[in-house]
């Protein structure tokens, strides 16, 4: 019976799951691959051109969806119309930092500070006239009565590398937009707003302070006695993680990098477990941002590479015991290992939480799929029956994944580290 109920309660909340997503799907389904230019239908042509396209029947594209959901947001969507907002922090050249709600924006209508939200992207318009808020000119309306402010077009260079550019159009007038600075590229402002990923990670710092603080009052408290409640939950994961993994992969030096290797587990884990909530305060794909997985990484490099020792970086520029021929050959090698071994971590980390996301997402679009977009209640239905099922499926493995990603970054981290501080005694064999 127990077994029975398990089952039970996992197709339950897979179903929940599937609901959610396709209830958020639906509300958006429209607007946003319409305003992405990924709609295989000419009603945007029609009505360019001032007619009616009657005769063409539009297609489902489960591709910009997906790609918009497993992406970051300036506001948590609840239910139909009903979104989050969250803070948007912006600096601009001449202008300094500007501090304002994402609801100014009244779900990409308006624009305000001369600023857009574009699909929960916020973008500047460039040379905007004012800064107050206003209303935006609606682009174009499609078939089903979605209004649209943002235009999308594809542009291919000569390298044959293609590019969007997007523009708004205000009181008759078009403005290009622009979207902050980024590592490779540079605009006249940077963003620094608690998107949905940064509030994400924040709400799981958070958790973790009080849970590992909360585990440490009660220690400190109940001396001698048995763990218990979440205490008792959490203590073996940590003695796990610090017997099985941290322990045996760095040595007698252990306890100097503990706090990291736990901190790297525990955040990872729990950014991956709230990412798997398909409501608020979950559905961030924290781990799914490769700026995220690239912090991580960046910070094991560098905390290998500074601690290493003379042995560590002998074996990488001067190998003992090998031809002179061989070493030469060797050390472009182990240099370039250098920068493998992290970026191995930041493309494993990010390739499978994506690819859960992304299956999730694109078995919950059968509804749509198999219901032509609303228009077959029976396919809709096989297609509910269907996606349950295999959310079902899903779910367990992204719930097992969501462990097993935390723990190799963290097992892969121990061992890196465990290579650079690792002491080598060839004398003792002569003693």
């Amino acid at each position: 019976m127990k077994g029975l109920a398990r089952q039970l309660l996992i197709l339950l909340l897979s179903f929940s799951t599937t609901f959610l997503w396709a209830q958020h799907e639906g509300d958006h389904s429209g607007h946003d691959h319409d305003a992405a230019g990924h709609v295989e239908s000419t009603a945007e042509e029609g009505h360019a051109d001032g007619h009616e396209s009657s005769g063409e029947k539009k297609k489902f594209n489960p591709s910009p969806l997906v790609m918009g959901h497993i992406g970051d947001a300036h506001e948590f969507h609840i239910w139909g119309h009903l979104a989050l907002p969250l803070p948007c922090i912006t600096y601009e050249d001449g202008h300094g930092l500007s501090f304002f709600s994402s609801s100014a924006f009244h779900h990409g209508t308006m624009a305000y500070n001369g600023y857009v939200l574009d699909h929960g992207v916020l973008r500047k318009a460039i040379n905007f006239p004012t800064r107050e808020e206003v209303q935006l000119d609606v682009i174009h309306t499609d078939e089903e009565g979605h209004e649209h402010y943002v235009h999308t077009e594809e542009i291919k260079d000569a390298a044959g590398k293609i590019s969007e550019h997007k523009t708004i159009h205000y009181q008759g007038q078009t403005y290009d937009l622009e979207a902050s600075s980024k590592i490779f590229s540079a605009s006249s402002w940077i963003d620094f707003s608690i998107t949905k990923n940064v509030f994400t990670m924040l709400l799981a710092t958070i958790l973790l302070f009080v849970i590992f603080f909360g585990m440490k009052r009660f220690y400190a408290n109940n001396e001698g006695k048995a763990p218990r409640g979440l205490t008792n939950f959490m203590e073996p994961f940590f003695e796990f993680m610090r017997d099985e993994v941290v322990k045996p992969s760095i040595g007698p030096k252990w306890e100097k990098y503990m706090g990291l290797i736990m901190s790297l587990f525990f955040f990872i884990l729990a950014c991956n477990l709230l990412g798997l909530i398909p409501f608020f305060p979950g559905s961030g794909n924290v781990m799914g941002n490769i700026s995220v997985t690239i912090v991580l990484a960046l910070i094991t490099f560098l905390v290998v590479n500074l601690s290493g020792n003379k042995h560590y970086w002998q074996h990488i520029f001067w190998m003992p015991n090998v031809p002179v021929p061989i070493k030469i050959l060797f050390i472009p090698i182990e240099l370039a290992g250098l920068f493998i071994k992290p970026f191995t971590l930041l493309i494993r980390l990010f390739a499978n939480i994506t690819a859960g996301h992304t299956i999730i997402l694109s078995l919950v679009c059968l509804i749509f799929i198999f219901g032509d977009v609303g228009q077959n209640v029976g396919g809709a239905s096989v297609g509910a029956v269907v996606a349950t099922l295999f959310v079902a499926f899903m779910n367990l493995l992204e719930l097992l994944v969501a462990f097993l990603q935390a723990f190799i970054f963290a097992l892969l981290s121990s061992l890196y580290i465990g290579a650079a501080v690792e002491e080598h005694h060839h004398e003792e064999a002569h003693h």
